[in-house]
């Protein structure tokens, strides 16, 4: 085989979810089938990497120095909430429940791959999280063993800020039945029950 074929299947590898055979497949569409859209997406990923930095207040990808979102006036700025990834902010934006700020975390603390605060920049969060305008925090972190040490993490680094700290809740997704619920999430909604009266 080439090597510069070669390299584009191993390249095309570092996507999530593509191993060796995807990988080879998609690597001859491209050159096969779609040649200018493989152009188009060569040309993307590199205009992506010259333009695209982080915004100084959410850590989100932007072409600015502060993002469109933080820069919205509309936005109640007294409310942080924090976040793994960028695609979490396209989920909560999707919902139109939440009007207020974000931080984006870029990760989760993972000690096992070597993903520590150093690495998630918690310095920079705590700077954040000083900002006299917020009053309140969310932390929006996964629920899954990683995303809960994140969250522990997070409440002990700014709790002596005075700042008022929530966590999303979790138990029964909307439209599910009791009978097909695995019994963690039965048992988090039983403890994280609302009073209704």
């Amino acid at each position: 085989m080439s090597k510069i074929l070669n390299d584009l299947i191993e390249s095309l590898k570092c996507l999530p979810g593509v191993g060796p055979k995807s990988a080879t497949r998609m690597a001859y569409y491209l050159l096969q089938r779609d040649p200018d859209g493989a152009k188009n997406l060569a040309n993307s990923i590199l205009n992506s990497f010259k333009h695209l930095g982080k915004c100084k207040s959410c850590n989100n990808f932007c072409e600015t120095t502060v993002c469109d979102l933080c820069s919205d006036n509309g936005r109640d700025n007294s409310v942080l909430c924090i976040i793994e990834m960028p695609t979490d902010l396209l989920m909560f934006e999707q919902t139109h429940s939440y009007n207020g700020l974000y931080y984006i975390l870029m990760g989760r603390l993972s000690p096992l791959d070597g993903i520590g605060p150093k690495e998630l920049a918690m310095n920079s969060l705590y700077e954040r999280c000083k900002d006299e305008n917020i009053k309140e925090v969310i932390i929006a972190t996964n629920f899954t063993k990683e995303g809960d040490a994140t969250s522990t993490f997070i409440t002990e680094l700014i709790k002596d800020l005075g700042k008022k700290i929530s966590r999303i809740a979790r138990g029964m997704p909307s439209g599910s039945e009791i009978e097909y619920t695995d019994t963690g999430t039965l048992a988090q909604a039983i403890s994280e029950r609302k009073n209704i009266n």
